[in-house]
């Protein structure tokens, strides 16, 4: 047992920080040109912060981590190493408060997961491998196909539905998702399931219509439960960049969000955006993707992902 959970811990990590090559390596190569070339001063500094800037880490953690390089070192020469150092354990201490496991409360049966975001962040996929992940651990789980206006939703969960032996619960395309969602509460509930996980749609460019439909399908949810839905993620693909924070701040006032999925790290040199949200919004990040494989969704860890954005090893 002990060997199999090394392996997997290094699969991982082997994936994480190939995902986060991108990332790491347009940082570090950019902070190795810096350093190579004179001792540390105000201009380099600057230079060391734009650096960040450009990997979307935002304009404090920037500043946060320049200043951490500054502490103690001016007139002195400086390694990429001593840098990528003080990166990680910046980016590390920022993270650590919101590194949190997506706890599942057995005593809330089913425990309600509504799972939102905008069309193409890879909500669907998500819901599939959470799906995979909770069958795994011997629970029972129903999915809940409310992306009612995207055929390709649909059908996409009924093959996750088929590869994790859940029911799906689906209607025709175009049907009404706050209906769809009482149903599938009433069938997990009924079946005594353990999670019941609820895709919705992302349409942002009407965000009145989105906003309308998402209180629809909360209010009828907590109709039959006050207590739910007990978790609400929101699936952002770190592709997006800056944008990410305009769609975490919309779905936030739409659906309350209580935690994080973050997809598609290993598209993008821009991976420091999770940083930036944590530090702006300080919102649990359960999840982090580095690509479409099953088990390329896993928890987040700070230190983990601390060291692959600046290039280390554990």
């Amino acid at each position: 047992m002990g060997d199999s959970t090394q392996d997997q811990k290094q699969g991982w990590w082997h994936r994480l920080s190939g995902g986060l090559k991108r990332t790491s390596s347009s940082l570090g190569g950019a902070v190795a040109d810096l350093v190579t070339k004179r001792k540390l001063d105000r201009a380099m500094l600057d230079d060391i912060e734009d650096v960040l800037l450009r990997a979307d880490l935002g304009t404090d953690v920037a500043m946060r981590i320049s200043q951490a390089i500054g502490e103690g070192r001016f007139d002195k020469s400086v390694s990429s190493d001593d840098v990528a150092d003080i990166i990680a354990a910046e980016v590390e201490k920022i993270l650590a408060p919101f590194a949190q496991p997506l706890e599942i409360d057995s005593s809330k049966k089913p425990f309600v997961i509504l799972v939102v975001g905008v069309n193409g962040s890879g909500k669907t996929t998500t819901i599939g491998k959470l799906a995979a992940k909770f069958s795994a651990e011997g629970k029972k789980v129903v999915l809940a196909a409310g992306d009612t206006f995207r055929a390709a939703a649909i059908d996409q969960l009924k093959v996750w539905g088929e590869r994790t032996k859940s029911p799906v619960i689906a209607r025709a395309h175009g049907s009404d998702s706050a209906s769809l969602a009482f149903e599938a509460y009433e069938a997990a509930k009924s079946d005594n399931r353990d999670v019941l996980l609820i895709d919705t749609a992302g349409r942002l460019q009407n965000k009145s219509e989105l906003m309308l439909e998402l209180e629809k399908v909360v209010r009828v949810i907590r109709k039959v439960n006050a207590s739910a839905p007990h978790a609400v993620l929101l699936v952002l693909d770190a592709t997006v960049g800056q944008n990410a924070l305009s769609q975490v701040e919309a779905f936030k006032k739409i659906a309350g969000v209580t935690g994080l999925v973050m997809t598609k790290l290993d598209g993008t040199a821009r991976g420091g955006i999770l940083v930036a949200l944590s530090e702006k919004y300080k919102l649990p990040v359960h999840f982090i993707g580095v690509g479409e494989g099953v088990d390329d969704l896993a928890p987040f860890t700070a230190r983990e992902f601390a060291l692959a954005i600046a290039g280390q090893n554990p």
